[in-house]
């Protein structure tokens, strides 16, 4: 049976986004592998309210983990749950992803974490519960992506906040990205098909994700497969950390690692514990570690026997907006 793909553009229709992700995505269909292709933005796909439906009924095992809102997430979903890999775009707007883009990973979010599943699941099955009143077992799948993020910006800096939260897409379900791409200067060419080199680099894109996923070992699988070296980070191979309050230790702020770091030949090193890589968000144990967290922290409801009572100021406390002219936006009545 043919690897399936799937594109996922977040960019405007026919522009770079859709045009590079399809670029990799021919590749891969000469590679023998079946497609697919999707625009977030033709999707109508609602905010995350916070309601945590999802969580609670993973958790105590009255849900598979759906969202109780039946949109056009549901197609996403599906696509992303018959898929072996992915190829996702986003361009930069405001120096990182799109509004769309983190919808729908709010979305995905804890819905879809795997160590939620697999608990639900595995607890599910030992009491007989058949598989549809399960969570879908195909999140279990092991997926591998290519990240692609995209600014006309011609400085890095104005997008370098863009590819390390597109991981947001792939943590949930501990996807394992192999291959990143950070395009910036787009604006220097009309459009990407006049620019030869990041065309041929979409092609390879498609070959390494390819690569991937006929892999015959796990760690051929996941090897990275990007231009760059490690990196800041040889987990995640981004370069974006946080200092710590004392100044003595970095955090990776897309795995969350900590680590140590020294100026090595003029250079700033970066080092993790085998502990701390393990740690990683991208990993099953920094997963289960949030996971258990929550589960053993989290207060349930009725904690605070006078709730109401304490938040009745606020709820009294109403305030229209400000006026606004009417015709401060051009919008004069005729």
């Amino acid at each position: 049976m043919a690897k399936k793909v799937l594109g996922i553009s977040f960019g405007r229709k026919m522009s770079n986004c859709d045009i590079m992700v399809k670029q990799a995505l021919m590749k891969c269909e000469e590679e023998g592998c079946e497609t697919a292709f999707i625009r977030a933005d033709d999707l109508n796909i609602e905010n995350c309210t916070g309601c945590i439906a999802c969580t609670i009924g993973t958790m105590t095992g009255r849900g598979r983990g759906y969202c109780v809102k039946h949109d056009d997430f549901d197609i996403l979903d599906e696509n992303i749950m018959q898929s072996d890999a992915l190829i996702i775009a986003c361009p930069t707007y405001e120096t990182s992803v799109t509004g769309r883009f983190k919808t729908i990973c709010d979305r995905i979010g804890p819905s879809h974490d795997i160590t939620f599943r697999k608990a639900a699941y595995d607890e599910g099955k030992a009491a007989g519960k058949p598989e549809s009143a399960l969570p879908d077992a195909r999140a279990f799948k092991k997926r591998t992506a290519a990240l692609i993020s995209i600014g006309g910006a011609m400085t890095e800096n104005w997008i370098c906040l863009t590819l390390p939260m597109m991981y947001e897409f792939t943590f949930p379900m501990a996807i394992d990205v192999v291959d990143a791409v950070e395009y910036y200067g787009a604006m220097a060419h009309e459009s990407v098909v006049g620019y030869p080199e990041m065309m041929e680099r979409m092609t390879k894109v498609g070959e390494n994700i390819v690569a991937s996923i006929k892999a015959e070992s796990e760690e051929e699988r996941t090897k990275w497969r990007g231009d760059e070296d490690e990196g800041a980070c040889p987990m995640c191979h981004t370069r974006l950390l946080q200092l710590s309050h004392d100044a003595k230790t970095v955090d990776c702020v897309v795995c969350g690692s900590h680590g140590t770091f020294e100026i090595v030949d003029g250079k700033l090193k970066v080092s993790y514990t085998e502990e701390e890589k393990k740690r990683s968000r991208l990993y099953w144990g920094g997963k289960l570690e949030h996971s258990t967290e929550i589960k053993t922290q989290a207060q349930p409801s009725g904690t605070i026997k006078n709730l109401k009572e304490l938040k009745q100021p606020y709820e009294d406390f109403v305030r229209p907006p400000f006026p606004t002219d009417e015709n401060a936006y051009g919008n004069v009545k005729k």
